[in-house]
């Protein structure tokens, strides 16, 4: 069996969600939750867990507009995604992200997940990315 390992981020201003495949990169799971400090440490973090976990590609999540169109925070995380690009050695691509943060908070809400956990909805968010992501591949 082809064991491949998908990392999927979805990166704000405060936090990043990290998701993670399962081995046979069929099943994405919440991982962690990044607290946002500056972004070599966020970088290091990130690379600690593609190596701890085997990952073979990044999965990031582009907030577009509905429109398509790419506002104020796609840029921030593309400018900080191409830093990812330097500080790791395995592929990472974009994944549109349109409303995967209101699909993790209706998860939350149907698993009556406690109030005061917001943060945690970043995480199912990546999860919601990977996921999507990961579909697409087994098609």
């Amino acid at each position: 069996m082809w064991l491949t390992r998908y990392l999927g981020l979805d990166i704000g201003d405060r936090w990043i969600g990290v998701a993670l495949s399962d081995p046979s990169g069929k099943l994405a799971s919440p991982l962690t939750i990044l607290k946002r400090s500056d972004d070599l440490a966020d970088l290091e973090a990130i690379a600690h867990i593609i190596n701890q976990h085997e990952v073979k590609r990044v999965i990031v999540g582009l907030p577009r507009s509905m429109d398509g169109s790419l506002g104020r925070q796609a840029e921030k995380v593309e400018a900080f995604t191409q830093k990812l690009r330097h500080h790791i050695e395995v592929p990472v691509e974009f994944r549109d992200e349109r409303l995967t943060t209101v699909l993790a908070r209706r998860m939350m809400q149907a698993s009556q997940t406690k109030k005061g956990k917001k943060k945690r909805d970043d995480a199912i968010a990546a999860a919601v990315i990977l996921q999507g992501f990961l579909d697409e591949e087994h098609i």
